[in-house]
């Protein structure tokens, strides 16, 4: 680990640094090696017309999303049990992006894995993260509200002997965080449509995880999420329009995973939510559209999600991922005011 113990704040921004040069260095090889292999991005043959430029742009682009994380939090911060399991729980939710981003370009057509192929790897991830977090962290399964309260999820929960040491399965518990951890990870995914969102909105959200982390006595945590944040940056200089590269489900699924984890976490789970609206908003526009439409046979918005709304509405792609990007930084100093509430 570099840097001084006694300077967490110092060892933090180092995170945020590193990341975000590791990002810049490696991205422009990586955009070389996409372009000779010929892997780019299969467009949607529904969405908006001018998107149709984008066809082939390199994509993937969260694989070294994904390594700036992993190489700063290894060079920053100290393997602890909570380190570990949520970079490995990213990392995961990376992989399974990969194998979809992969058969996305393999099969020449805009959806990688089938739904159910991709739920099946989300549930494996949530179930394994939630037991170790549980068991090996000390993560409490509940659910802490502002004000005080919370509601406790442990109240079905199984014992089970592994090697003579007791391992508990908090039944209600495990499906909230499989909800949470899937839901975001997809939210993420859906944010990520226009060059710079899922980005912009992401080192937005993992920069006030960062500072609650840091308020909540883990500096180890607070490097991982700064590490992404920096990680973000350094591919927002490549992702902003005209794009050069796109991150992917390797990298939408992993960030919107590694937001979820840290929330857990923190048991800022209700927080999150908040500092999350965003993403909460893209796929809450997506299932009023779907319910609508099947329900009426007519359209709430014009496009789904709802920032291909406004482009539809005729604002041009960058006005819509700026102003974007303010709503996101407004619902993350809400979330952040939400969890000095809760003390």
């Amino acid at each position: 680990m570099l840097g001084n113990p006694a300077y967490p704040t110092y060892q933090t921004f180092i995170a945020f640094g590193i990341a975000a040069l590791v990002a810049l260095v490696l991205m422009p090889l990586w955009i070389r090696i996409l372009k000779y292999e010929h892997i780019g991005q299969q467009v949607r043959a529904d969405g908006p017309k001018r998107h149709l430029v984008k066809q082939g742009t390199p994509t993937m682009g969260g694989v070294v999303i994904l390594l700036a994380i992993t190489v700063s939090c290894l060079l920053m911060g100290k393997l602890t049990a909570e380190l570990v399991l949520t970079l490995l729980a990213t990392l995961a939710t990376g992989l399974l992006g990969f194998i979809d981003d992969v058969t996305s370009v393999t099969h020449g057509r805009s959806l990688g894995l089938t739904p159910h192929a991709k739920m099946i790897g989300l549930t494996l991830i949530c179930v394994t993260f939630c037991l170790f977090a549980v068991n090996w962290c000390d993560v409490a399964p509940e659910v802490r509200f502002p004000g005080g309260f919370a509601i406790d999820l442990g109240v079905l929960t199984t014992t089970i002997a592994i090697g003579g040491a007791p391992f508990e399965i908090p039944w209600l518990y495990v499906i909230f965080t499989w909800l949470l951890i899937a839901g975001l990870s997809n939210a993420v995914n859906l944010t990520d449509g226009l060059d710079g969102l899922a980005g912009g909105t992401s080192m937005i959200a993992m920069l006030i995880m960062a500072a609650i982390a840091f308020l909540h006595n883990d500096v180890n945590l607070a490097i991982f999420s700064a590490s992404c944040g920096g990680a973000c940056l350094g591919f927002l200089w490549f992702n902003c329009y005209p794009a050069s590269i796109f991150m992917g489900d390797t990298g939408s699924l992993a960030l919107g995973s590694a937001f979820a984890c840290m929330a857990i976490m923190t048991n800022t789970e209700v927080v999150s939510l908040v500092i999350g609206g965003l993403f909460i908003a893209e796929t809450l526009s997506v299932m009023i559209q779907v319910v609508s439409f099947k329900a009426t046979g007519k359209r709430v918005f014009l496009m789904a999600p709802i920032h291909h709304h406004f482009e539809r509405l005729g604002w041009a792609e960058t006005k819509v991922v700026i102003r974007f990007w303010i709503v996101s930084a407004a619902f993350g100093a809400l979330g952040l005011a939400l969890f000095f509430q809760l003390g």
